[in-house]
């Protein structure tokens, strides 16, 4: 899927919209490792950006969105729109992320 297709927005300037196709969604659940957390723990002494943990939640948020977007895949789509994102934590170090969105087939407004 062209990545062009993607967006937050509801619509593709130019384009319609020819099928919706259903909600489509990619569930990643993802915790540190001991020595991750560790390393964390280190960074929280000093302040600032806690790189460990900024690289787990961009990683989750990546993986997510690429199962959503093979979901869409599956249905046939060319498009999503309406994607958004969640996150909740299981337990203690350990998140779930959601991607979702709406699976579309998008064509030529001419």
């Amino acid at each position: 899927m062209d990545r062009t297709w993607i967006t937050t927005s509801f619509d593709f300037e130019g384009y319609r919209i020819a099928r919706y196709l259903g909600v489509v969604r990619g569930i990643t659940v993802r915790s540190r490792s001991v020595f991750g957390n560790f390393g964390a723990s280190i960074q929280q002494l000093f302040g600032g950006n806690i790189t460990l943990y900024t690289e787990l939640c961009e990683h989750a948020r990546q993986e997510a969105f690429e199962f959503m977007v093979r979901h869409a895949e599956e249905m046939g789509a060319n498009g999503i729109v309406g994607v958004r994102y969640d996150a909740t934590e299981i337990s203690t170090g350990v998140s779930e992320v959601l991607a979702y969105g709406t699976a579309v087939v998008v064509e030529s407004a001419k």
